[in-house]
C-alpha cells in the first residue's frame, strides 16, 4: 500500500482548495510542471453540479475465475474508506459489465466518499443520482458483475485511462472531466491552479471592461513556473 505522507490537516486543506477550483485549472498547472493527470475518456453518469475533490482509494477489478479471488468489487474498500475519500476504479476499461451499482452506493453515501470514478462501466445511475453520489465512467449498463468480475486488489497502484494512479494521491473531477494530482505534488499543483484561476478572473474582467481579447489571451498574460 502506498504511504501517506500527508498529515490529516494538510489534507483537509488541500482537499478545500481543490474544490474551489476545478479540472480545467489542475489540468493547465499539472501541464506548467510537464506532468500527466488529466483524463478524457470518462465523463459524468449524471449532472453532477458541484466540483468533486477527494483523496483517491483505489480498487483493481479483474475477471471472475474458478481458483482466483472472489471478493465483490470494492465492498472491503467501502468499508474502510473516510470521508472525502474518492473510490477508484480500474476495470481496464471493460465496458461490457458494470463494476459499481446502487448496494455500493448506499454503503459508499454512509462511509462519507465523495465519489466514484470507474475506468469501465457502472449500473444503477439513477440510484447514485437520487443519493447526490458523484459516479464518473466510460459509460453505463445493465448487465452486473456477479459472476463475471470480482476484487482483484485494493488500495494498490492502478491505471486509470493511461493515467498512473495510486492510493494517498487526489482527484478532481467536475464536468468537464478528471485530474489526478501526485500526493507529493498536490500543495504545489493546488498553489500554481489558484494563481491560474485568479489571473483568469481578472482577465475575465478586462474582457468586460473593453479590452481586446486578443491582447488578454496573449500568452504573457498567464502565469508562468518559476524555474
Amino acid at each position: 500500500m502506498t504511504e501517506n505522507t500527508t498529515s490529516p490537516a494538510e489534507r483537509a486543506r488541500i482537499i478545500a482548495a481543490l474544490r474551489t477550483l476545478d479540472s480545467c485549472a489542475i489540468s493547465d498547472a499539472l501541464d506548467s510542471y510537464g506532468l500527466p493527470g488529466a483524463v478524457t475518456a470518462l465523463q459524468a453518469m449524471w449532472p453532477v453540479g458541484k466540483v468533486v475533490a477527494g483523496r483517491v482509494r483505489t480498487v483493481t477489478a479483474a475477471a471472475k475465475t474458478a481458483d482466483g479471488p472472489s471478493t465483490h468489487i470494492a465492498t472491503p474498500l467501502v468499508v474502510i474508506s473516510e470521508p472525502d475519500d474518492v473510490v477508484v476504479i480500474d476495470n481496464n476499461g471493460r465496458i461490457d459489465v458494470s463494476c459499481w451499482g446502487g448496494l455500493l452506493a448506499e454503503a459508499a453515501v454512509k462511509q462519507g466518499i465523495a465519489g466514484v470514478i470507474v475506468d469501465g462501466a457502472c449500473r444503477d445511475v439513477q440510484e447514485c443520482e437520487a443519493l447526490a453520489l458523484p459516479l464518473y465512467a466510460r459509460r453505463a449498463v445493465p448487465v452486473s458483475a456477479r459472476g463475471r468480475i470480482v476484487q482483484q486488489a485494493m488500495d494498490t497502484p492502478i491505471t486509470v485511462d493511461g493515467i498512473a494512479v495510486e492510493t494517498f494521491d487526489y482527484v478532481v473531477a467536475d464536468r468537464n472531466g478528471i485530474a489526478f494530482i501526485k500526493q507529493a505534488d498536490a500543495s504545489r499543483i493546488v498553489e500554481f491552479a489558484q494563481r491560474i484561476a485568479e489571473r483568469e478572473e481578472r482577465m475575465s474582467a478586462e474582457v468586460r471592461g473593453g479590452r481586446p481579447v486578443v491582447e488578454v489571451m496573449h500568452d504573457n498574460q498567464f502565469p508562468s513556473v518559476e524555474k
